[in-house]
């Protein structure tokens, strides 16, 4: 359901289709211009202006490698990432964080490797580069070696009031071990 803004505007715009006045209304995306006569038009349109305003900075000295012009800095709906400046010609983009390989094989399907990712909150965690075919995944960072209990190829590492400390990674077993690291 959508709400009026509480604020007004000085001038006052007509629709371009049935010559009523447009007002703003408040959606699950935000504000946007509707036309007053509604439901009888359906005019809507976004309240600001869908310019390229997203572009943050021309990069110079690189460029795009499908088609030759500059790349740029953009500032898009998921966060900064690279793209071509002659867009929407040239789609090419390129992320800015790209997921660190931590060189480690993952222990359950023994072909990927375990790279390190932000979840859409904000939080690193670590998980299989086969993904989605194998799902493993960790929320401490993955450490090379094994259990010396049930000996798990892969230990994590922890921070605990007493320090960083090493444990097994298999969920079963979770023990720590007797090694610890020095921070």
């Amino acid at each position: 359901m959508s709400k009026k803004v509480p604020f007004t505007i000085k001038e006052i715009e007509r629709c371009p289709e049935c010559d009523a006045e447009l007002v703003i209304r408040n959606g699950a995306h935000g504000p946007f211009y509707a036309c007053s006569s509604y439901p009888f038009c359906h005019y809507l349109r976004p309240l600001k202006a869908q310019v390229d305003g997203h572009i943050v900075k021309e990069l110079d000295g690189q460029i795009c490698p499908k088609c030759g012009f500059t790349l740029v800095l953009r500032q898009g709906r998921y966060g900064m990432f690279i793209g071509c400046g002659h867009y929407p010609e040239c789609e090419y983009t390129e992320l800015i964080n790209k997921p660190d390989d931590t060189s480690i094989n993952c222990p359950q399907c023994q072909q990927g490797k375990l790279l390190q990712r932000k979840s859409r909150f904000g939080k690193t965690f670590y998980s299989c580069s086969r993904y989605p075919e194998c799902q493993f995944a960790l929320n401490h960072k993955p450490i090379s070696g094994n259990c010396m209990f049930c000996h798990y190829l892969l230990l994590i590492e922890k921070r605990t009031s007493q320090g960083v400390r090493l444990f097994c990674a298999s969920k079963l077993c979770n023990k720590q071990q007797v090694n610890e690291i020095e921070k």
